[in-house]
């Protein structure tokens, strides 16, 4: 997984927790959990506000990048800050709740990972996971293309992109014989983002950040971008009211063992 930057990760923080306080709506009320993992926990703000939901529980965040967990620490001193990779995530004592919000679009192989994150859950423990619809069209499609028609294509060529599995019925069947109870949605949400370039503003903390790591060039880098935001002006145009409006599909998941 990519590191991310936390500053610009933050800008857009009301959207960003939009889909996760959404999705923490959605865990069972009657789930009493006393072990929790949020995967993927950035800043920390979900875990600490899972902490202060569940006081009897142990809360534990989870995140590859050293910069989020830092920045972590300060939400909540009741939680169990641990650095690593989802994909080796193999807890000692079962989880009651398992949530994690907009990570695992990082971590390959969703047929064999939402399995294995179920068997690790105590019997009745939840599984509650939102992960972005990531679809080759729109500004993903544009970055993909820009990568690949400039002078900077070979340096590009090995970038760490998002996964692109994200056919709901997909993880029905995955989950479905696992689970006692098990609700799969999606939601779009629709950004209304202000600003000169906001959609590469709000990349640039996360899936934007990986192809400027790659790019050492300062010329290049900027040329990139110039490319880039063209064909973002074409297709995300500024609104009458100076308003770019940003739709943004989310994938659901509820599955209770």
């Amino acid at each position: 997984m990519p590191t991310w930057d936390p500053d610009v990760y933050q800008r857009y923080k009301s959207y960003r927790d939009r889909p996760a306080l959404d999705l923490m709506l959605r865990i069972p009320r009657d789930l009493a959990p006393r072990e929790i993992w949020d995967l993927g926990c950035g800043t920390g703000e979900h875990a600490a506000l899972l902490a202060a939901r569940h006081p009897d529980a142990r809360v534990h965040g989870l995140d590859s990048s050293a910069e989020m967990l830092e920045r972590a620490k300060g939400q909540s001193g009741r939680v169990d800050w641990v650095l690593g990779d989802i994909a080796s995530f193999r807890p000692e004592v079962a989880p009651d709740l398992i949530f994690t919000n907009a990570a695992l679009q990082w971590v390959g192989d969703h047929a064999t990972l939402f399995p294995r994150l179920m068997a690790t859950l105590a019997p009745g423990g939840v599984l509650a996971c939102q992960i972005p619809v990531v679809l080759d069209e729109g500004w993903r499609r544009s970055l993909r293309e820009t990568a690949g028609e400039g002078p900077w294509v070979e340096r590009l060529a090995k970038v760490d992109r998002v996964r692109t599995r994200t056919d709901p019925r997909d993880y029905h069947d995955w989950l479905s014989p696992l689970s006692e109870d098990l609700d799969v949605w999606m939601t779009t949400y629709v950004h209304a983002l202000g600003g000169e370039d906001p959609i590469v503003d709000w990349t640039s903390g996360t899936s934007l950040r990986p192809y400027l790591e790659a790019l050492t060039d300062p010329e290049e880098k900027a040329a990139f971008l110039a490319a880039w935001r063209s064909r973002l002006a074409a297709d995300y145009p500024r609104r009458d009211d100076g308003v770019t409006l940003f739709p943004f599909p989310r994938l659901f998941i509820v599955a209770r063992r």
